[in-house]
């Protein structure tokens, strides 16, 4: 877990040189206050310095009790796979109602504090002390304690999971 230091992420220059983010990298621990609001740390906002000003996308995790937050960008990719879906198949209409359930668009406000809207506080049950960690492209906003417990847990069968999902043979 980093609480400060040199944090890296890859960057695409386009035009203008506006940045895209590819990818994000770091864990930080973190604190909510009673708002609910939760001061991003200076290295993943400069990690996000290029899409910042476009917003952000909150959401419930669909596996985990923990919050996803998505730049624009990368929301509206999902989103339009979303809503590609045949709204007249039962399941696909139940599937978007749980995914897009407590979904809020999100600013940083002038002092780089995200708030975090208390239904989804709930749902993560988070409390005062909070992980953010990057996840490839989004954030996920954990509480503390179950962060650390999700780590836990994974890490008894990460061996086995890490050979199954990315050990697959070439030939097959």
């Amino acid at each position: 877990m980093v609480k400060c230091g040199n944090i890296f992420s890859k960057f695409e220059s386009i035009q203008n040189d506006v940045l895209i983010l590819n990818y994000l990298i770091g864990t930080y621990e973190c604190t909510i206050d009673v708002k609910g609001r939760i001061l991003i740390p200076v290295a993943l906002k400069k990690q996000l310095s290029g899409v910042i000003k476009k917003g952000f996308v909150l959401k419930r995790a669909v596996f985990q009790p923990c919050l996803e937050l998505y730049p624009i960008s990368q929301w509206e990719q999902l989103i339009t796979k979303v809503n590609s879906l045949n709204r007249f198949k039962r399941k696909n209409n139940d599937f978007i109602r749980r995914f897009t359930a407590g979904v809020k668009f999100i600013e940083l406000d002038s002092s780089g504090r995200l708030l975090v809207p208390r239904d989804l506080i709930d749902f993560a049950g988070v409390s005062k002390e909070v992980v953010v960690s990057s996840s490839v492209d989004i954030i996920e906003v954990w509480d503390k304690t179950a962060y650390e417990g999700a780590i836990a847990n994974a890490t008894d069968d990460f061996a086995g999971l890490a050979e199954e999902v990315m050990g697959q043979d070439d030939d097959s």
